[in-house]
């Protein structure tokens, strides 16, 4: 066995499996990773058009639709690979993308999980939404980006090209070190998909681990593959899990004192949403609110140990985006 998995989570995403399979088999090494493409019950053709192309690559099969979280973790525990990494199946990876990820790694214990450079793959010179060059979040939970503060892509002008410890690595590249994603109980299914992959980085540093990006490793990530942004049921998850996620990684008082600031934040979002006519997204912001309130209970007696985290930025990035008028990371 070699000592990377990589493992693409699909479900009915031929069309990416052809567009995008072939760079990653021609720029990753045979000797140091495995490919698996595990499938989340798809019904199109995507299982034939692998067994007749690429027979060298292995199958996971799920018997269910079990989302990003279920499926990434019935995937990863038939595998015992040292390190994995999860990566979209609308990725495309750059020559020698994998072998940085692994030299950082190596190089610190400490080190859970990381995550390469995102570009756009529609606009190269950009950075793309889900990552860019690292992840941040401020005191409230809203996650941003070096290279991306809310909807606002900087273009990549090489000023994020350090290595460094971050908050969140991406769900759409992220490499993580198998032992510790597995007795952290990896992705919360509740989540499904959407910020799953902040709540674990979370647990990591609450556990001690620290998270990193190492932008010697370069991807471009097409963005939109799972739910497109205009989807409500995205918007839906996006409330629902980000107030779930408050609520496990704070003591319990500081976390009920950000939700009900965010309760009044959401609504503000879902007035919003309402004047630009999109009212089934201001419908799925309530829908989020009420799973979060039965969901809740559920994690009451499971909290983890809290850390205070140098990673997390002690002000408000929705304040200095709107009101400040910082748009750029390296303007905080």
């Amino acid at each position: 066995m070699k000592r990377v998995g990589i493992v693409i989570l699909n479900w009915n995403g031929q069309s990416w499996l052809e567009k995008f399979l072939p760079s990653l088999i021609t720029h990753t090494p045979e000797n140091l990773a495995d490919i698996i493409v595990a499938d989340n019950a798809s019904t199109d053709k995507s299982l034939e058009f692998l067994k007749e192309n690429y027979p060298q690559i292995q199958t996971l099969l799920l018997d269910k639709n079990y989302g990003f979280t279920g499926g990434y973790n019935r995937a990863l525990a038939q595998l015992e690979h040292e390190y994995f990494v999860l990566i979209n199946s609308d990725i495309e990876v750059a020559k020698k993308w994998l072998e940085p990820l692994v030299r950082l790694a190596d190089s610190d214990q400490n080190i859970a999980a990381c995550q390469p450079k995102i570009l756009s793959y529609n606009d190269k010179s950009s950075f793309e939404y889900a990552g860019a060059s690292g992840g941040f979040i401020d005191w409230l939970g809203y996650p941003f980006c070096r290279g991306r503060i809310l909807d606002h892509l900087e273009k990549d002008k090489e000023q994020y090209n350090d290595a460094r410890k971050v908050f969140w690595a991406t769900g759409a590249c992220m490499f993580v070190r198998g032992e510790i994603y597995k007795d952290l109980g990896g992705l919360d299914e509740n989540f499904f998909a959407h910020m799953e992959e902040i709540d674990l980085c979370w647990r990591m540093q609450n556990t001690g681990y620290d998270i990193w990006v190492e932008p010697l490793s370069k991807v471009y990530h097409v963005g939109g593959g799972t739910l497109q942004a205009d989807n409500p049921r995205k918007t839906f998850y996006n409330f629902q899990n980000n107030l779930l996620m408050i609520l496990k990684n704070n003591s319990f008082y500081k976390a009920y004192f950000i939700i009900i600031i965010r309760l009044l934040l959401d609504g503000l979002a879902g007035v919003k949403f309402i004047m630009d006519g999109k009212f089934a997204h201001t419908l799925a912001i309530v829908k989020a609110h009420f799973s979060f309130y039965k969901l809740q209970f559920q994690y009451w007696g499971k909290k983890s140990e809290v850390k205070k985290l140098t990673t997390i930025y002690q002000k408000s990035i929705i304040w200095q985006f709107y009101i400040k008028g910082k748009k750029k990371f390296s303007d905080l």
